[in-house]
């Protein structure tokens, strides 16, 4: 703990600068730093914390009421896959002319998506009519436990090598 004046002064001699750290704290924390690669250091933290950051996405499935199973199983393939990869799943049922008269088959077909997708993902709200003609659900991932890191993975294989 220095004087202001004296923090000053040891700086200058150095040919630093001083960077104050906690101005909440008392007396406030400095720092003898060089300002410029001080200040490129904290560029740095922040452009590797953007790279591992993930930005969820809504991806959309589209179906209507007459889908083969096939083609069914595929569209919830790939909801689970989305849903896997921690996006959003929105999922519309369309009703194309006289199927309006239908809205229970539609809305078997949306309870019947819920539960296939439902180890991968959970229903946000309900399932909702935003038209007399669309039927819409959105779905949420489930919440993923930690991943183990490599270097326990690596001690478990080894355990299995050496019985």
């Amino acid at each position: 703990m220095v004087s202001r004046e004296e923090a000053v002064r040891m700086a200058e001699e150095q040919g630093l600068d001083l960077v104050v750290i906690s101005l909440n704290s008392s007396p406030p924390v400095v720092k003898m730093v060089d300002y410029g690669r001080f200040k490129f250091e904290l560029e740095k933290k922040a452009r590797e914390a953007k790279k591992k950051q993930h930005v969820v996405e809504v991806k959309e499935i589209k179906m209507g009421i007459r889908i083969d199973d096939h083609d069914y199983m595929v569209k919830v393939n790939r909801a689970k896959q989305f849903l896997n990869e921690a996006n959003k799943v929105k999922c519309t049922i369309r009703l194309k002319g006289r199927e309006v008269q239908h809205r229970n088959l539609a809305i078997d077909l949306a309870n019947r998506f819920v539960l296939d997708l439902q180890d991968a993902g959970q229903i946000e709200g309900t399932i909702r009519m935003e038209s007399d003609r669309m039927i819409t659900i959105h779905m949420n991932p489930l919440k993923q436990p930690p991943k183990a890191s490599s270097k326990q993975k690596d001690d478990d294989h080894a355990e299995d090598e050496n019985p």
